[in-house]
């Protein structure tokens, strides 16, 4: 099992793990996600690193069925702007690769932010720290495990 998924368990957290086969080279791994497994692509999440201008790593957890909102984003962490985490760093920050970067038990604790849109849904998907597995919970359980704070950072792609 992955540090995330040990997390869930040891905290006492409901959940259910989901996995699929998936396909190298696959261009969205939310989306391919959401179609091997039968998911409404507005439940399933991606877990989406950026940094501020002061270098601090953010975490942005949005649907895969849109975007990160940046700006959006800059203002719910207070900051001036964001960009986009470099890979490396991302990876190195998390301990995860890029296409299965879970929120749950990253390597560093970070300020994680939620799109607010999964206030509204009974459970969210989110990674399970590897590619081809996905982790079903409900999003209040995981804003307090990982102490995230809920904002409307996500928009339409």
């Amino acid at each position: 099992m992955t540090p995330a998924i040990n997390l869930l368990r040891k905290a006492g957290i409901a959940h259910r793990v989901l996995s699929y086969p998936h396909e190298p080279g696959t261009a969205s791994y939310g989306l391919e996600a959401a179609d091997k497994l039968g998911l409404d692509a507005t439940t399933v999440f991606k877990t989406l690193l950026a940094a501020s201008e002061k270098n601090e790593l953010l975490v942005a957890i949005v649907p895969v069925a849109g975007q990160l909102d940046l700006k959006a984003l800059a203002l719910a962490a207070g900051c001036k702007k964001c960009e986009m985490a470099d890979k490396d760093a991302a990876q190195r920050a998390t301990g995860y690769l890029v296409g299965g970067i879970s929120p749950l038990a990253q390597k560093k604790r970070l300020r994680s932010f939620i799109d607010s849109s999964a206030q509204a849904l009974p459970a969210i998907h989110v990674s399970a720290g590897r590619r081809g597995l996905e982790v079903s919970l409900a999003g209040s359980d995981l804003a307090g495990l990982i102490n995230a704070s809920w904002a409307p950072i996500g928009k339409p792609a």
